[in-house]
């Protein structure tokens, strides 16, 4: 699209995106516990879960388009997210495993096991690897920016799916509306259930992958992401009342008996619907092959966007990592999605094969992700000293959360579930205002950091931290070619007349020529043997920064101090810092590099002979 979209064009990609983004919200969970919820609650249940899920779907694109608006441009939420997540980039990826794990699992045991195809050993592999490769197919042949229109072309399926299903049912459909739940909306159990939803789909976008890239691709094409979100929340929310109705028709007709009952008593419904089509499959194929149509599309739009949010995610930390581990392992598997979804398939056939259901998946979201998604959505309003999070305190506290809730549902105390969902919450309201909040997300880095010890030194009455820092004119015994101090490499040497300007100061531009010159002596510390006739790469600058601090003249001795700051796959940034013999410092800076090949040009990974000598200084 271009910057300024046609009305007509921008109507079409609003209604598109929403599409997409309902899509790829109707997984596991609100696909098939609307069923349950709908069962033991009627008509007032399947409300409830509704219009929370639909608000928070809904405000999730309200506050992102708030965000984006602090920016300029349509890359503005894109750098918001890519500096806002990198703390919580461990709990988005394990948030997307576990949805993707949920939704296969969902298939696989409501989907399929209904149907009874024995032998189980043969057919229940074979179905999960059905699953995992149309979803791959799909993420693999879509991209973000084509699968609205994917999406598109599958939702017509959806809804002539619905159109035959209401064709075969007819006015009956409607008779769901008048039956009441199982359980009663008037005690405790039924707040045992509405706090946690309440809570863990009011904020659960904020921690979902496929959300963020749908948000960040609309900011792109510059359309309205809280319309392109309220188009999906309405979608969403049709969808889920034709299903929950649905589930009504069927006990209206007496599908009370196909309910099973589980594990502490409880009974599950889940899978009621494929139970009551797939014993009329052969009177009514076409209203079962029309459910199944229904549930599959429905699975695999959540899935495929799965798969390119996934990769998308994998993709962008392995290139932004400084660990020297993504130098050594091969890209592909790094940043393919394709063995996590192995591993989520696996995992969803264990848990299918030993017949568990989808609320054990279900409690980690209404407790264990709380903590993270509240922190997410302070620390998006609330600047913090640094971009980090106190990573064992949540954790901790989001298994106690789950624990405890867990205790509730398993012994029937609705009290506990409360409690083990609100627990993460309070504890991240308390983590933020209490008096000592600041040292809570301050790393140790940033809390020793040498260069702000020395500006405050340089300015106190005695510069003794300073001075033990950086080696005064007495101490200069070091040789002529540099050395190290610790992770930094040191060449001090003494400004002279050739230095400096018509007015006596140094020349601005030799700062970078002496930054220059100790990059190069570390580089024949570190790589001695490097030839450059027969070196199959070259090493090429792709940056330089540099910040003056504070002038210098003529015969003043200089320390100019060089590090490996970070290196990813592609690249490596260099540190410097350069002080006078007091310990002022004079200025500071970075510099990239890259690699490229010696006979084409073409851009490398970091070469390992590279990896090698630089990894002991980084």
């Amino acid at each position: 699209m271009t910057n300024n979209p046609h009305p007509f064009h921008r109507f079409l990609g609003t209604l598109l995106w929403g599409n997409s983004i309902a899509l790829a919200w109707v997984w596991g969970l609100g696909l098939f516990f609307s069923v349950q919820f709908t069962v033991d609650f009627g008509f007032l249940g399947l409300l409830t879960f509704v219009i929370l899920n639909c608000c928070g779907l809904f405000l999730f694109g309200f506050i992102t388009n708030q965000i984006a608006k602090r920016g300029e441009g349509s890359e503005s939420l894109a750098n918001f997210f890519r500096q806002w997540s990198r703390p919580f980039r461990l709990a988005f990826f394990l948030y997307q495993i576990l949805a993707i794990t949920l939704t296969i699992f969902a298939l696989i045991r409501y989907a399929w096991q209904p149907l009874h195809f024995q032998p189980n050993a043969l057919y229940l592999p074979l179905t999960t690897l059905v699953i995992l490769a149309g979803s791959i197919l799909f993420g693999e042949e879509f991209n973000i920016r084509r699968i609205k229109y994917s999406h598109g072309c599958l939702f017509l399926f959806i809804a002539g799916a619905i159109g035959i299903i209401f064709s075969h049912v007819g006015a009956a459909y409607w008779n769901g509306l008048s039956v009441p739940g199982r359980l009663s909306t008037h005690d405790l159990n039924f707040y045992g259930y509405l706090i946690p939803i309440c809570i863990g789909f009011l904020i659960g976008p904020w921690l979902d992958l496929q959300q963020w890239q749908r948000a960040i691709e609309i900011r792109r094409e510059n359309l309205s992401i809280t319309l392109s979100y309220a188009v999906g929340a309405v979608i969403f929310g049709i969808i889920l009342l034709f299903h929950g109705v649905l589930a009504l028709w069927a006990l209206s007709g007496g599908a009370n008996r196909l309910i099973h009952s589980g594990i502490a008593g409880y009974t599950y419904s889940e899978d009621l619907l494929t139970r009551v089509f797939s014993e009329t499959s052969s009177t009514s194929p076409w209203l079962f092959g029309a459910y199944m149509t229904f549930l599959v599309i429905c699975g695999l739009t959540t899935l495929d966007s799965g798969y390119i949010a996934l990769r998308w995610f994998l993709k962008s930390n392995a290139n932004r990592s400084s660990h020297p581990i993504f130098s050594l392992i091969p890209s592909w598997f790094l940043t393919s999605p394709i063995l996590p979804f192995i591993f989520c398939g696996i995992v969803a056939l264990s848990a299918a094969a030993i017949e568990l259901e989808l609320e054990y998946f279900m409690i980690f979201y209404a407790t264990f992700f709380v903590g993270y998604e509240a922190l997410s959505i302070g620390r998006a309003f609330m600047n913090g000293p640094v971009n980090v999070i106190p990573q064992v305190k949540m954790f901790c506290i989001g298994s106690l959360a789950v624990v405890i809730f867990s205790y509730g549902y398993f012994l029937h105390q609705p009290i506990f579930q409360i409690l083990g969902s609100l627990m993460p919450l309070g504890y991240v309201f308390w983590l933020m205002l209490k008096p000592t909040a600041a040292e809570e997300f301050i790393s140790g880095n940033e809390e020793l950091e040498e260069v702000t010890l020395l500006q405050k030194t340089s300015t106190a009455p005695s510069a003794t931290v300073a001075l033990t820092a950086i080696p005064t004119t007495d101490s200069l015994t070091h040789s002529i070619t540099g050395h190290f101090e610790g992770k930094w490499f040191v060449h001090t040497f003494i400004a002279t007349y050739a230095d400096t300007n018509s007015v006596g100061n140094v020349y601005f531009g030799m700062y970078a020529m002496w930054v220059g010159k100790t990059r190069e002596l570390f580089f024949n510390q570190v790589m001695p043997k490097f030839n450059l006739k027969e070196t199959p790469y070259y090493i090429l600058t792709r940056s330089f920064e540099h910040k003056f601090v504070r002038e210098t003249r003529e015969f003043e001795t200089v320390s100019v101090r060089i590090r490996v700051a970070s290196y990813n796959r592609k690249f490596v940034t260099l540190e410097h810092e350069i002080y006078d013999s007091e310990g002022h410092l004079l200025g500071k800076g970075n510099q990239g590099l890259l690699f490229v090949s010696s006979t084409n040009y073409k851009m490398l990974d970091i070469p390992q002979d590279i990896v090698t000598a630089f990894m002991v200084h980084a």
